[in-house]
């Protein structure tokens, strides 16, 4: 057997309506994310990303729950993209590495076209803060990531304030929208 596939068990995920298959780390935890970190700023460099320019925030404790993300700055505009499906931070960013490196990929092999990948990785440079808000806005905690649960949540909520009810809030209503759409765009 092959020692370097011992480490590893392959699982797959769901991320945007694609699968993709993730090694899972068994060991290694903290040199593997930054194993992982490493792989990312390669596959950045094919589209002339330098280090710089790039964000990989690596969280200390590799084991923990969290999720893992990478930002950059390509053609003008913020890219960015997060993943936190796979429980701990090390295989969420595992998850990002695959994502990134497969669009780069299809990018560059001119299986995707440009727009739809600057469509792809496209984030407002506050996401994060507009993700926590959005799960505020929901009265939801911090780290749901259960797409049904939201969707559950952004109905009740939606049926409550619609401007055509007795007791609707039109700016309320809004924001409940808007927090749905951002909520969906990362889940999903």
């Amino acid at each position: 057997m092959d020692s370097r596939n011992d480490s590893k068990k392959m699982a797959t995920i769901k991320v945007r309506g694609e699968e993709f298959e993730i090694a899972m780390a068994k060991d290694s935890f903290g040199r593997r994310a930054l194993q992982c970190k490493n792989k990312i700023l390669i596959s950045l460099r094919k589209l002339g990303v330098k280090e710089d320019q790039a964000d990989i925030p690596i969280e200390a404790v590799s084991l923990k729950k969290a999720p893992a993300s990478v930002s950059w700055f390509f053609d003008g505009k913020h890219l960015f993209f997060s993943f936190q499906g796979a429980g701990r931070f090390v295989d969420n960013l595992y998850t990002v590495f695959t994502v990134v490196d497969s669009k780069i990929d299809a990018l560059l092999n001119e299986k995707m076209p440009f727009e739809d990948f600057m469509a792809y990785f496209a984030e407002d440079v506050d996401i994060k803060d507009a993700r926590k808000e959005a799960r505020e806005t929901l009265g939801l905690h911090e780290d749901t990531t259960d797409i049904n649960v939201i969707n559950k949540k952004y109905k009740e909520l939606a049926k409550e304030h619609h401007p055509d009810t007795e007791n609707g809030d039109i700016e309320k209503f809004k924001a409940i929208n808007k927090a749905h759409k951002v909520l969906k765009r990362e889940l999903e």
